[in-house]
C-alpha cells in the first residue's frame, strides 16, 4: 500500500503555523494559537474540524474519547503545544490520534520561547 504524506499540504500547513507564531509571538495559551490558525485556515478555505471527537472502540463498545485539535481536510490531524520542547507524551498522544482516526499524518506545532517548532509524526 502506497501512502501520500500530503507534502504540498503539510508544506502549507507548516507556513501558516509559522506565520501565526511570528504575528503572535510566544506567551499565549494554545487555545489562541488555535484559534488564529483556525482564522487562516478559513481565509485560504483550507477544509478542517477542529476538536474532533475521536471514539476507541474495542469490541463495539465505546470505552472511551480523545479530542484532536484539528484534522485537515481528512487527511491530517494537528495538535498544537506551548512548552520549552517536545515530550514523549506528546508523539504518544499524536500516534494515539492518528490510529483512532485511521489517519496517517500528524503534525505538532510548539510555540516556544525561542520560536516554533515542527514535529512530523507517521503512523
Amino acid at each position: 500500500m502506497q501512502v501520500n504524506w500530503y507534502p504540498d499540504l503539510s508544506f502549507q500547513l507548516n507556513g501558516l503555523a509559522f506565520d501565526v507564531f511570528r504575528k503572535l509571538g510566544y506567551g499565549y495559551h494554545e487555545k489562541y494559537y488555535q484559534r488564529a490558525f483556525a482564522q487562516e485556515l478559513e481565509r485560504l478555505g483550507i477544509p478542517f474540524k477542529r476538536e474532533q471527537t475521536l471514539k476507541i472502540i474495542y469490541k463495539d463498545k465505546i470505552i472511551g474519547r480523545y479530542q484532536m485539535d484539528f484534522c485537515i481536510d481528512g487527511r491530517v490531524v494537528i495538535e498544537w503545544k506551548v512548552g520549552r520542547d517536545f515530550y514523549t507524551k506528546h508523539t504518544k498522544q499524536m500516534l494515539a490520534y492518528l490510529r483512532a482516526s485511521k489517519l496517517h499524518l500528524g503534525l505538532i506545532f510548539l510555540c516556544t520561547p525561542k520560536g516554533i517548532k515542527v514535529k512530523r509524526i507517521v503512523n
